[in-house]
Protein backbone atom coordinates (compact mmCIF):
# COMPACT_ATOMS: atom_id res chain seq x y z
CA UNK A 1 0.00 0.00 0.00
CA UNK A 2 1.37 3.28 -0.63
CA UNK A 3 2.14 6.21 1.78
CA UNK A 4 -1.18 8.41 2.07
CA UNK A 5 -0.94 12.02 0.00
CA UNK A 6 -1.69 15.29 1.33
CA UNK A 7 -4.60 17.29 0.51
CA UNK A 8 -6.04 19.00 -1.08
CA UNK A 9 -6.13 17.25 -4.14
CA UNK A 10 -4.43 18.14 -7.76
CA UNK A 11 -7.94 18.50 -8.78
CA UNK A 12 -8.39 21.41 -6.45
CA UNK A 13 -5.08 23.02 -6.62
CA UNK A 14 -5.95 23.21 -10.67
CA UNK A 15 -9.35 24.57 -10.22
CA UNK A 16 -8.28 27.11 -7.69
CA UNK A 17 -5.55 27.98 -10.10
CA UNK A 18 -8.42 28.71 -12.92
CA UNK A 19 -10.76 29.93 -10.61
CA UNK A 20 -8.11 33.12 -9.61
CA UNK A 21 -7.08 33.80 -13.44
CA UNK A 22 -10.61 34.39 -14.39
CA UNK A 23 -11.44 36.45 -11.10
CA UNK A 24 -8.21 39.11 -11.79
CA UNK A 25 -9.76 39.61 -14.85
CA UNK A 26 -6.96 37.63 -16.65
CA UNK A 27 -7.57 38.19 -20.45
CA UNK A 28 -6.23 34.28 -21.10
CA UNK A 29 -9.61 33.23 -19.25
CA UNK A 30 -11.67 33.76 -21.98
CA UNK A 31 -8.69 32.87 -24.68
CA UNK A 32 -8.12 29.29 -23.12
CA UNK A 33 -12.00 29.01 -22.92
CA UNK A 34 -12.04 29.62 -27.14
CA UNK A 35 -8.60 27.13 -27.44
CA UNK A 36 -9.80 24.83 -25.63
CA UNK A 37 -13.47 24.93 -27.22
CA UNK A 38 -11.69 24.20 -30.69
CA UNK A 39 -9.39 21.10 -29.62
CA UNK A 40 -11.95 19.64 -28.65
CA UNK A 41 -14.24 20.36 -31.33
CA UNK A 42 -11.01 18.81 -33.70
CA UNK A 43 -10.43 15.62 -31.01
CA UNK A 44 -7.38 16.58 -30.35
CA UNK A 45 -5.48 13.93 -28.49
CA UNK A 46 -8.23 10.45 -29.25
CA UNK A 47 -5.55 9.07 -31.56
CA UNK A 48 -3.14 9.00 -28.67
CA UNK A 49 -1.63 5.33 -27.60
CA UNK A 50 -4.50 3.88 -25.68
CA UNK A 51 -4.75 1.24 -22.38
CA UNK A 52 -3.37 -1.62 -23.11
CA UNK A 53 -0.93 -0.80 -25.87
CA UNK A 54 2.99 -0.64 -25.79
CA UNK A 55 4.21 2.63 -25.11
CA UNK A 56 5.93 4.44 -28.20
CA UNK A 57 9.46 4.06 -28.06
CA UNK A 58 11.84 7.33 -28.16
CA UNK A 59 15.19 9.05 -27.64
CA UNK A 60 15.29 12.61 -26.48
CA UNK A 61 17.88 14.46 -24.29
CA UNK A 62 17.31 15.02 -20.35
CA UNK A 63 18.37 18.08 -18.39
CA UNK A 64 21.93 17.09 -18.24
CA UNK A 65 22.27 16.61 -21.89
CA UNK A 66 21.85 13.07 -22.01
CA UNK A 67 20.33 10.88 -24.76
CA UNK A 68 17.76 8.74 -22.81
CA UNK A 69 15.46 5.82 -24.35
CA UNK A 70 12.52 4.33 -22.89
CA UNK A 71 14.30 1.22 -22.59
CA UNK A 72 16.71 2.61 -19.80
CA UNK A 73 14.24 3.93 -18.20
CA UNK A 74 11.90 1.05 -18.07
CA UNK A 75 14.96 -0.80 -16.94
CA UNK A 76 14.57 0.93 -13.20
CA UNK A 77 10.69 0.49 -13.26
CA UNK A 78 7.18 2.12 -14.43
CA UNK A 79 6.94 5.27 -15.40
CA UNK A 80 4.25 7.79 -15.18
CA UNK A 81 5.19 10.24 -18.40
CA UNK A 82 3.61 13.45 -17.71
CA UNK A 83 3.05 15.50 -21.42
CA UNK A 84 3.47 19.20 -20.28
CA UNK A 85 3.53 22.45 -22.30
CA UNK A 86 6.74 24.37 -20.91
CA UNK A 87 8.37 25.37 -17.45
CA UNK A 88 6.60 28.40 -17.83
CA UNK A 89 2.50 26.84 -17.89
CA UNK A 90 1.46 27.33 -13.91
CA UNK A 91 -0.90 24.61 -14.98
CA UNK A 92 2.00 22.41 -15.63
CA UNK A 93 3.93 23.34 -12.86
CA UNK A 94 0.80 23.18 -10.11
CA UNK A 95 0.98 19.33 -11.85
CA UNK A 96 4.58 18.77 -11.40
CA UNK A 97 4.60 20.01 -8.05
CA UNK A 98 1.77 17.61 -6.98
CA UNK A 99 3.88 14.60 -8.65
CA UNK A 100 6.94 15.82 -6.78
CA UNK A 101 4.91 15.55 -3.41
CA UNK A 102 3.94 11.81 -4.43
CA UNK A 103 7.23 10.49 -5.19
CA UNK A 104 7.01 9.06 -1.53
CA UNK A 105 4.20 7.08 -2.97
CA UNK A 106 5.24 6.58 -6.66
CA UNK A 107 8.56 5.02 -5.37
CA UNK A 108 6.60 2.54 -3.52
CA UNK A 109 4.71 1.43 -6.26
CA UNK A 110 8.14 1.07 -8.39
CA UNK A 111 7.04 3.98 -10.20
CA UNK A 112 9.11 6.93 -11.22
CA UNK A 113 8.18 10.50 -13.06
CA UNK A 114 9.50 11.26 -16.53
CA UNK A 115 8.09 14.74 -17.87
CA UNK A 116 8.21 15.70 -21.57
CA UNK A 117 8.30 19.14 -22.85
CA UNK A 118 9.63 20.92 -25.90
CA UNK A 119 11.94 23.82 -23.89
CA UNK A 120 15.46 23.67 -24.57
CA UNK A 121 18.05 22.04 -21.59
CA UNK A 122 18.56 25.53 -19.53
CA UNK A 123 14.89 25.56 -19.36
CA UNK A 124 14.28 21.80 -18.28
CA UNK A 125 17.82 21.87 -15.73
CA UNK A 126 16.57 24.71 -13.76
CA UNK A 127 12.60 23.39 -13.61
CA UNK A 128 14.07 19.91 -12.30
CA UNK A 129 16.22 21.69 -9.35
CA UNK A 130 13.02 23.51 -8.24
CA UNK A 131 11.32 19.49 -7.33
CA UNK A 132 12.22 18.16 -3.88
CA UNK A 133 13.21 14.52 -5.41
CA UNK A 134 15.09 13.89 -8.44
CA UNK A 135 12.76 14.13 -11.95
CA UNK A 136 13.65 13.00 -15.52
CA UNK A 137 12.69 15.95 -17.57
CA UNK A 138 13.32 15.23 -21.35
CA UNK A 139 13.19 17.81 -24.17
CA UNK A 140 11.52 17.04 -27.16
CA UNK A 141 12.43 19.25 -29.82
CA UNK A 142 9.59 20.71 -31.94
CA UNK A 143 7.21 18.41 -30.56
CA UNK A 144 8.32 15.72 -32.44
CA UNK A 145 8.13 12.71 -30.42
CA UNK A 146 4.47 14.77 -29.20
CA UNK A 147 3.63 15.16 -32.45
CA UNK A 148 3.75 11.36 -33.47
CA UNK A 149 1.31 10.61 -30.78
CA UNK A 150 -1.32 13.24 -31.55
CA UNK A 151 -0.40 15.18 -29.08
CA UNK A 152 1.01 18.75 -30.59
CA UNK A 153 -1.58 21.87 -31.09
CA UNK A 154 -0.67 25.11 -32.02
CA UNK A 155 -1.72 28.34 -28.90
CA UNK A 156 -3.98 29.79 -31.40
CA UNK A 157 -3.35 33.58 -32.72
CA UNK A 158 -5.27 35.20 -29.52
CA UNK A 159 -2.88 33.31 -27.00
CA UNK A 160 0.13 33.85 -28.80
CA UNK A 161 -0.32 37.22 -29.02
CA UNK A 162 -0.99 37.78 -25.29
CA UNK A 163 1.92 35.50 -24.63
CA UNK A 164 4.10 38.02 -26.87
CA UNK A 165 2.61 40.96 -25.29
CA UNK A 166 3.56 39.55 -22.04
CA UNK A 167 6.97 39.34 -23.19
CA UNK A 168 7.05 35.19 -23.11
CA UNK A 169 10.22 34.44 -25.19
CA UNK A 170 9.18 30.98 -26.65
CA UNK A 171 11.89 31.49 -29.50
CA UNK A 172 14.28 31.12 -26.70
CA UNK A 173 12.47 28.86 -24.92
CA UNK A 174 11.59 26.37 -27.46
CA UNK A 175 13.93 26.77 -29.82
CA UNK A 176 11.85 28.36 -32.79
CA UNK A 177 8.57 30.26 -32.65
CA UNK A 178 5.97 28.10 -34.42
CA UNK A 179 3.84 28.47 -30.97
CA UNK A 180 3.22 24.70 -31.14
CA UNK A 181 3.49 22.75 -27.76
CA UNK A 182 1.84 19.34 -26.64
CA UNK A 183 -1.75 18.81 -25.24
CA UNK A 184 -0.77 17.44 -21.78
CA UNK A 185 -1.05 14.08 -21.26
CA UNK A 186 -0.12 11.26 -18.18
CA UNK A 187 0.53 7.31 -19.36
CA UNK A 188 1.21 5.49 -16.36
CA UNK A 189 3.28 2.84 -18.24
CA UNK A 190 4.21 -0.55 -16.37
CA UNK A 191 7.82 -2.07 -16.63
CA UNK A 192 6.94 -4.04 -19.54
CA UNK A 193 5.96 -1.07 -21.53
CA UNK A 194 2.53 -1.50 -21.44
CA UNK A 195 0.33 1.68 -20.77
CA UNK A 196 -1.97 0.75 -17.64
CA UNK A 197 -4.04 4.14 -17.61
CA UNK A 198 -4.15 7.49 -19.69
CA UNK A 199 -5.42 10.76 -19.10
CA UNK A 200 -5.76 12.90 -22.16
CA UNK A 201 -7.97 16.06 -22.24
CA UNK A 202 -8.64 18.77 -24.67
CA UNK A 203 -9.38 20.93 -21.48
CA UNK A 204 -4.89 21.29 -20.57
CA UNK A 205 -6.75 23.03 -17.50
CA UNK A 206 -7.25 19.44 -15.65
CA UNK A 207 -4.62 17.12 -15.23
CA UNK A 208 -5.03 13.40 -14.04
CA UNK A 209 -5.60 12.79 -10.49
CA UNK A 210 -2.40 11.61 -8.83
CA UNK A 211 -5.05 9.02 -6.65
CA UNK A 212 -5.90 7.44 -9.69
CA UNK A 213 -2.52 7.23 -11.02
CA UNK A 214 -1.58 5.57 -8.06
CA UNK A 215 -4.24 3.21 -7.97
CA UNK A 216 -3.50 2.13 -11.68
CA UNK A 217 0.00 1.43 -10.21
CA UNK A 218 -1.49 -0.52 -7.16
CA UNK A 219 -3.80 -2.76 -9.77
CA UNK A 220 -1.00 -3.86 -11.64
CA UNK A 221 0.25 -5.55 -8.78
CA UNK A 222 -2.93 -7.06 -7.57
Amino acid sequence: MSPPLSSPSLATLLAAYAHELRASGSPYASEYDRLIERLQAGELGQGAPQVGEAFPPFVLSDQAGRMICLDDLLAEGALVVSFNRGHWCPFCLIELAALDEAHAALASLGARLVSIMPDRQPYTRQLAATFKHPVTILTDMDNAYAMSLGLAMWVGAAVRDLEIKDGTPMLDYHGNDHWVVPLPATFVVSQNGIILARYVNPDFRERMEITDILASLAAKDA
